[in-house]
């Protein structure tokens, strides 16, 4: 796996995250906006708010269903490709970034304080390259 393939992996999931909140966003605006019946005809140009939202969030819910099949079909083999790092601490550092979503400088707060966004980033790094080294046969 490479540090391309895990950062593909990652997008998809801030790109979930964003969605998630886009769809709580509209679900929020299409409530309190709920048409009001008072048996009156509309006037020509009156637009249902309600309907428009509702495609709109039918639309980000078809978005977000594609976004988790994504996820899915790619998780089984970062989690592979993270289970075989022998460092407990890479692996762990690995897991919070491409697994979890978190930034570097979440991952180096949970790490303990002698961590940075930096020194975590580059032992990740590191560590994917050297792995990727190995498994194409270099280890010589």
């Amino acid at each position: 796996m490479t540090l391309e393939e895990l950062n593909q992996h990652l997008e998809l999931k801030e790109k979930m995250e964003k969605a998630q909140e886009t769809l709580i966003s509209l679900r929020g605006a299409a409530y309190p906006g709920a048409a009001v019946m008072t048996g009156m005809p509309h006037a020509p140009g009156v637009k249902d708010k309600v309907g428009d939202l509702a495609t709109e969030i039918a639309d980000m819910t078809g978005r977000i269903h594609d976004l988790e099949k994504q996820i899915a079909e790619r998780e089984p083999q970062v989690l592979e490709f993270i289970a075989e790092v022998k460092d407990d601490k890479t692996r762990t550092m690995l897991r919070l970034r491409f697994v979890r979503g978190l930034s570097w400088k979440e991952v180096a707060q949970i790490m303990g304080r002698w961590a940075t966004a930096n020194s975590v980033k580059s032992a990740c790094y590191r560590c994917i390259r050297e792995k990727a080294y190995t498994e194409h046969g270099n280890d010589g």
